[in-house]
């Protein structure tokens, strides 16, 4: 697969947020059905070009485009066992956040492991890549995510501070050419336009996300064939918004075109963590 010459971009579809018709808040149910999240809105397929950043990974970061790639492979490998992740890779990808942010404190409050079957359904037990622009929280979920997951006498201060929710995602065990991930440049986002916040209701609270409107300017971008070793910080929030900072990132999986047809399904790992600044 790597003889394949490296597209400098490709055509893909983007499927983006159609607000509900009759003008209420949308929502997902993710308790209505197992099989199938409960929504009140709709998407729309539309077609974008996404540019490969393969030899130019460094004309993106944090603050700029709301992403980061790096290369530093795990010392974890199998991703198997929820509890062994926890244990081995959560304590190594702390450290390796703290490193590459300057952050003084990273919480780690979730994770995801996405192995894509062709054919089945998206459950709980069997996570598949999402094919949908979003960003996975609001401000305002951010802020219930620092007082839910941080003691109750540290909160208030951490929220003094800055702080971020950053996304760390990468492949499992074999490059991911199948269904990769696509980020759409912060500075080609409308924050005011582009954005909806959308109820994420769950069987003991209702959470928020960004749902993310389809605009022309939105510039997408992509790492072609991002290997295991390779890995990208995703930025779903930032309490700083001066300086032209970036404070998001939508992002979504697409059906790469230039997908070699024997790569094998996709496998990959997003953890989700609350990064904090002295």
């Amino acid at each position: 697969m790597s003889d394949q010459p490296e597209p400098q971009s490709v055509p893909a579809t983007v499927f983006y947020f159609v607000p509900p018709e009759d003008g209420s808040k949308p929502y997902n149910d993710v308790n209505a059905d197992p099989l199938k999240i409960k929504r009140n809105w709709s998407s729309e397929p539309r077609s974008v070009e996404i540019e490969n950043l393969r030899g130019k990974e460094d004309s993106v970061t944090l603050d700029t485009a709301g992403f980061l790639f790096g290369r530093e492979a795990a010392a974890h490998k199998t991703f198997t066992n929820d509890a062994e992740v926890e244990a081995e890779y959560y304590p190594e990808s702390i450290e390796l956040v703290k490193k590459l942010t300057g952050a003084s404190r990273a919480v780690i409050f979730d994770h995801t492991i996405r192995r894509r079957r062709p054919g089945v359904a998206d459950t709980p037990q069997s996570r598949q890549p999402v094919p949908q622009a979003h960003v996975d929280q609001t401000t305002a979920a951010a802020i219930a995510r620092v007082h839910r997951h941080l003691p109750p006498a540290e909160a208030p201060a951490l929220l003094q501070r800055r702080f971020q929710i950053i996304n760390l995602w990468r492949p499992i065990s074999h490059p991911a050419y199948d269904w990769p991930l696509a980020l759409c440049d912060y500075r080609s986002v409308d924050t005011k336009a582009d954005l909806v916040s959308t109820d994420l209701i769950y069987p003991d609270r209702v959470g928020e996300t960004n749902s993310v409107k389809f605009n022309p300017n939105h510039k997408w971008k992509y790492l072609r064939g991002m290997t295991p070793e390779e890995f990208v910080f995703i930025k779903c929030f930032d309490s700083k918004t001066e300086d032209n900072t970036a404070i998001l990132t939508p992002h979504t999986a697409f059906e790469d075109p230039s997908t070699p047809k024997d790569a094998p399904p996709r496998e990959s790992i997003e953890l989700r963590m609350l990064v904090f600044y002295d």
